[in-house]
């Protein structure tokens, strides 16, 4: 094929690359179109006078053009101008943003988190974060539906956002069969909603650290969990002169009511009304315990069991044969050879409000008293029976984020959480704490 003429051949360049050439220097600059003011209208036009305009206009233009469907010589209808309303930026109410600085501080601790239950021997799993509401009406009671941030889906299902995680962990237990090996030593850093009262250190939705020990129906279990708690603490520099340990057991109450012929249906009644001990007033703890049909005497015995704040007078009273005292005699004993025993107390009120728990419960809480629970837990034998799966021993505990960042806000800036002088900045959340040494 012959070579096309150099004449041709530039001409199609020319036309090629003419788009290439029409940005000059003073094109580059840009330019501001503006809207002639006749065609702006000083009030927005709604549609409906839009297409009266545009009516009155064609008409117009077909009689000046004296021809029926013509428009040629109509003018256009005037733009719609419209008001746009600046969206709520803020995060619905209970939730929050991470920023830069914020999510340096989040990673700082879910690192933390990680890097203890590895030291533990704990294998990290995870869940949806949307669950089956029946999950959690089963495990916690029908009390929790309020709390649920749940709804229907598109397939008629009654769904519901989690607002912990042990009953996934129940599910997937059950899920997996024999195909697991016990123990099992899990862990998990999830995300969890639960529609409540908002008050310091609680949100709708927050980050919640778990450890869960199943197949060890030994104290040894509760012992080793919280031991990895204490060291979490003692790695991000918080001492036992911040936080300790509230320690109890359920047996104690059960002890306690079945002295009293207490029926075992309202055994789950009654631990959440004294979960609310230091919650509410003590008459109106005495009011609900009332309606669930306790008698006055078993109400006034067991206020006073759960006034106890000593394991050598609950022995005198209940006895050193019973499961609860030789448990906590145990546990007590355990901390000792762990080294953590200065960061325990009994005290028979901790029941801990959720129904599963059967044996040992305890409470991390601050020192100065100003917040709410850091963490929970204790032994649940019998979770799984209550989703149809076969009962493993089983204890865990969860640890939300957003009270111990209260502590560490406290403690950073008092310059005892390894901040040094930049205590007052990490409570800002400006930076992030340099790391302590375990």
């Amino acid at each position: 094929m012959p070579p096309l003429p150099s004449s041709l051949l530039n001409q199609r360049l020319g036309v090629s690359l003419k788009p290439l050439f029409l940005f000059t220097h003073s094109s580059l600059a840009p330019r501001k179109f503006q809207i002639p003011r006749q065609l702006i209208s000083e009030s927005p036009k709604t549609f409906s006078s839009l297409s009266s305009v545009q009516s009155s206009t064609t008409d117009t233009g077909s009689r000046s053009s004296g021809t029926g469907g013509g428009r040629s010589g109509a003018l256009s209808p005037s733009p719609v101008v419209e008001e746009v309303h600046r969206i709520d930026v803020n995060p619905p109410k209970g939730t929050r943003d991470f920023p830069p600085e914020d999510m340096r501080l989040r990673n700082w601790l879910f690192n933390h988190f990680r890097e203890v239950s590895w030291l533990f021997g704990f294998e990290e799993v995870d869940y949806p974060v949307l669950e089956s509401e029946a999950l959690f009406i089963r495990k916690a009671g029908e009390e929790i539906r309020d709390q649920l941030y749940c709804f229907e889906d598109r397939g008629n299902r009654r769904v519901a956002l989690r607002p912990e995680l042990t009953p996934s962990l129940a599910r997937l237990v059950i899920q997996k069969g024999k195909s697991l090996s016990f123990p099992l030593k899990w862990f998990a850093v999830g995300q969890c909603w639960r529609y409540e009262r908002m008050t310091r250190g609680r949100r709708r939705e927050h980050y919640q650290w778990n450890m869960d020990i199943l197949g060890i129906p030994e104290v040894t279990a509760e012992a080793e969990l919280i031991s990895s708690i204490v060291t979490f603490f003692k790695r991000i520099g918080i001492t036992e002169a911040d936080v300790g340990f509230k320690v109890s057991s359920r047996k104690v109450l059960q002890e306690v009511l079945r002295c009293y012929s207490v029926p075992e249906n309202l055994f789950g009644k009654v631990c959440i009304i004294i979960d609310k001990i230091e919650k509410i007033p003590i008459d109106e703890i005495k009011r609900e315990l009332n309606a669930t049909g306790l008698l006055e005497e078993a109400i006034e015995e067991l206020l006073q069991i759960l006034s106890i704040k000593s394991l050598t007078e609950l022995e005198e009273i209940l006895g050193g044969a019973g499961e609860a005292i030789a448990d906590l005699k145990q546990l007590f004993s355990l901390a000792e050879k762990f080294g953590y025993s200065e960061w325990i107390q009994f005290d028979a009120s901790v029941v801990r409000g959720l129904a599963y728990y059967t044996g040992i419960v305890f409470e991390g809480f601050d020192r100065e008293g100003k917040l709410r629970a850091i963490c929970g837990g204790g032994r649940y034998d019998r979770l799984l029976s209550t989703f149809g799966g076969d009962d493993v021993p089983a204890c865990g505990f969860g640890f939300g984020d957003a009270v111990i960042m209260e502590v560490c806000f406290y403690a950073c800036a008092c310059g005892s959480l390894g901040c040094g002088d930049h205590g007052t900045k990490v409570a800002q959340g400006k930076r992030t704490p340099t790391r302590a040494q375990p």
